[in-house]
């Protein structure tokens, strides 16, 4: 009895291990709060701190933008956010690269027009020194 019990507490342990976040994926998480606080308060320093020079951003709606024109839109309020939340968060590390799904939700106020939005995401994130930099995001219409 002590044996089957021994080895369903391995059993058990393992499983809580192999599910427990590792550092590298602590750190991006960190890194995507950080962005989404960033997008959701417009603070144009922290939006392209986080932020690769080479960034392509891609949005549910097929425009595509670059660093200077995602940082823009969100610090000239035509794509601003009253909430913003990052639901149903996955993260991927493989080396120095993090690839994070998530369900976008929020509320937004994009020059004046007031609206709700709920999409699916896909971030890339590369790390840079001891930093996680957003490479690339993909925005994606979620089943109805």
């Amino acid at each position: 009895m002590k044996k089957i019990l021994s080895f369903m507490l391995v059993i058990v342990l393992s499983i809580g291990y192999s599910h427990a976040a590792t550092p590298n994926q602590s750190t991006v998480e960190q890194a995507v709060e950080t962005m989404r606080l960033a997008m959701l308060s417009a603070d144009k320093a922290q939006l392209e701190n986080v932020a690769l020079p080479s960034l392509t951003y891609g949005h549910s709606s097929a425009i595509i933008e670059n660093k200077a024109e995602f940082v823009d839109a969100i610090v000239s309020g035509r794509s601003g956010f009253t909430t913003l939340e990052f639901q149903d968060q996955t993260i991927t590390t493989e080396g120095d690269t993090a690839i994070v799904r998530h369900v976008f939700s929020a509320d937004t106020n994009n020059s004046g027009k007031i609206g709700k939005v709920k999409i699916g995401v896909m971030l890339v994130f590369k790390k840079v020194d001891s930093d996680w930099k957003l490479l690339a995001r993909q925005a994606y219409k979620l089943p109805q």
